[in-house]
């Protein structure tokens, strides 16, 4: 659930305008989910929680057997356009509450981007088992405590501007009182994807794509000699941490 605009309050969800498909914050987590060994393959059913206007499973539909897609806003209208037009036929969408609604079917794989910070509490990631088959692969990702800027924006008194540089670095009871949603360490989305019955694989961190800088020249220099690689090992130039799992659920 990617959105590249200012967030909208609605109820206890934020809107805004999702991704797409050609953002680069798209195509990097794409990349590295097709670099996970076996997690493509097209014997294989994928389930994508917070899937958006679909953008990410439009780039995956080829590389699986079929694609699923759940989300609690409706954006059906402009991916059935899409499949449509491209003559897709292994790969859907759907209204879904993933906080209180149940699926009939399960999977061989998921992908769930940026959306676990927007859930209730840190425990909903426990019903993703409900969804899967035994040992099924997750790539997870979730927004990086010591990025600069706060990516989910917040409700600051006093401030026009939900962007704040460093809020994110405040400490968590008051970085989660005022901002839109929860932030991560790498520690911290470790410790809760295993104490909710995964086994972590693999973590890294997801370069900043700049998608929500104007065409530029500074915008060309900074993709090209700094935020240049879909992953970097420097947590203060990555947006998200990327977690790939393995849920250790039994027949």
């Amino acid at each position: 659930m990617t959105y590249v605009a200012e967030e909208l309050f609605e109820g206890e969800h934020y809107l805004g305008k999702p991704a797409d498909a050609t953002d680069r914050i798209i195509t990097r987590r794409v990349d590295l989910v097709k670099a996970i060994p076996g997690f493509c393959d097209k014997n294989l059913d994928l389930l994508e929680i917070g899937c958006g206007n679909g953008a990410s499973l439009l780039l995956l539909q080829s590389h699986m057997k079929s694609c699923f897609g759940v989300d609690i806003f409706d954006h059906t209208a402009s991916f059935k356009k899409e499949i449509a037009a491209r003559g897709i036929t292994n790969c859907e969408i759907a209204i879904r509450n993933m906080e209180t609604e149940d699926i009939d079917r399960k999977f061989d794989r998921l992908i769930c981007f940026e959306v676990i910070e927007h859930f209730n509490d840190d425990a909903s990631v426990s019903r993703f088992h409900r969804w899967l088959k035994p040992n099924a692969l997750c790539a997870i990702s979730v927004p990086n405590k010591w990025w600069i800027f706060e990516t989910h924006g917040a409700r600051l008194p006093l401030l026009p501007w939900n962007r704040v540089p460093f809020f994110s670095w405040l400490p968590t009871f008051i970085h989660e009182r005022w901002a839109n949603a929860r932030i991560y360490t790498r520690d911290r989305i470790v410790k809760l994807l295993e104490n909710n019955g995964f086994e972590i694989m693999d973590v890294q961190y997801i370069t900043a794509p700049m998608d929500v800088l104007k065409e530029s020249g500074l915008k060309r220099f900074l993709l090209k000699h700094i935020f240049n690689s879909d992953t970097t090992t420097l947590p203060i130039k990555s947006t998200s941490i990327f977690i790939v799992a393995k849920s250790k659920q039994t027949a």
